[in-house]
């Protein structure tokens, strides 16, 4: 009982997550209306690190001081924020938010075929297969094709979104070696780190003291910087630890239904059946890959005629 309490914990966290982390899109495409996407970025990161490093101080502790953390707190800060974020704002002068959430749901995608081609670092299961493949199907029922007619009108911009979503799946895996640190830690150093190397850049190629950015465009830039960035990293690493790179990932898929929801909520729009049918395929497909699976000693566990929730439950155990 105690486990599935924990578990629905962390699926409530990276529902959160999802939500954070779609909304940026739209922040994104208001912010680069009048604010380049290299200072827009940059001032991202600075204002997110920023608020992040203040939390740190004010529940009392302090950032590592040793360079080999710093260090990986760098390599971090270019596939999570600074390259990624970069690309997406780049991409968005063009390409519509929308597309632009679609083409990224594709990072447990790609965190799938890394841990099992390369690092394999977690248990990949057949099971979390079926859970990409679903994740998959559900998108395409919930947009149609016709959503992604775009495709192909702008290559670059959509190749540059692609490029940041190998990013982020990259950030996903790296972000296990993390593990052991308060949350905050990594996310308040990677997002100080990414400031460090693009407020400079903004400097040299914006001249942003030049620029008269809208209201508009500097709330887009706020909200961007507080929810879609400073809460959401905290999270993001947090879930890391608890349900792996994969899992965590998985968000991903959530970012699409939960902008129909919201358009069904708020604006009143209606769901096609297949919609729906879409919808329940994402929600199958991240249970399948966030849901930690049976452990052998389970099994011995359950032959001795002890039950399994005996045993404490730890979540996020191999990825699983």
């Amino acid at each position: 009982m105690v486990g599935k309490v924990i578990m629905a914990k962390e699926l409530a966290l990276l529902l959160m997550l999802a939500t954070l982390w779609g909304a940026s899109y739209t922040f994104i495409k208001i912010g680069v209306e009048t604010i380049p996407p290299l200072t827009l970025i940059a001032l991202r990161t600075l204002i997110a690190g920023t608020l992040l490093a203040a939390v740190i101080g004010g529940r009392g502790l302090r950032l590592p001081t040793d360079r080999g953390t710093w260090a990986r707190f760098l390599v971090q800060a270019c596939l999570n924020s600074a390259i990624p974020f970069t690309l997406i704002a780049w991409a968005e002068q063009t390409a519509d938010a929308g597309l632009a959430a679609i083409l990224n749901a594709t990072t447990p995608v790609f965190a799938f075929l890394m841990t099992a081609l390369i690092t394999r670092h977690e248990a990949v299961s057949g099971r979390k297969l079926l859970g990409v493949i679903a994740g998959l199907a559900g998108i395409g029922l919930i947009v149609g094709v016709q959503a992604l007619g775009g495709l192909g009108r702008e290559l670059w911009a959509q190749l540059a979104i692609v490029a940041a979503t190998l990013c982020y799946a990259a950030a996903a895996i790296f972000g296990k070696t993390f593990k052991g640190l308060d949350p905050m830690m990594p996310a308040a150093g990677s997002l100080i780190c990414g400031a460090a190397l693009l407020v400079p850049l903004s400097l040299v190629v914006d001249h942003p003291w030049t620029l008269a950015p809208s209201g508009r465009s500097l709330g887009a830039l706020l909200a961007l910087s507080v929810f879609s960035t400073a809460l959401a990293f905290a999270l993001y690493f947090r879930l890391i630890q608890t349900l792996g790179s994969i899992g965590t990932t998985a968000q991903a898929y959530l970012r699409v239904p939960i902008g129909v929801a919201i358009g069904v909520v708020v604006l009143g729009e209606d769901l096609s059946a297949t919609a729906w049918l879409g919808l329940g395929c994402v929600v199958a497909g991240v249970i399948a890959m966030t849901l930690p699976g049976r452990k052998p000693a389970e099994g011995a566990a359950i032959r001795r005629g002890r039950h399994p929730s005996e045993r404490r439950f730890r979540p996020g155990v191999d990825g699983r």
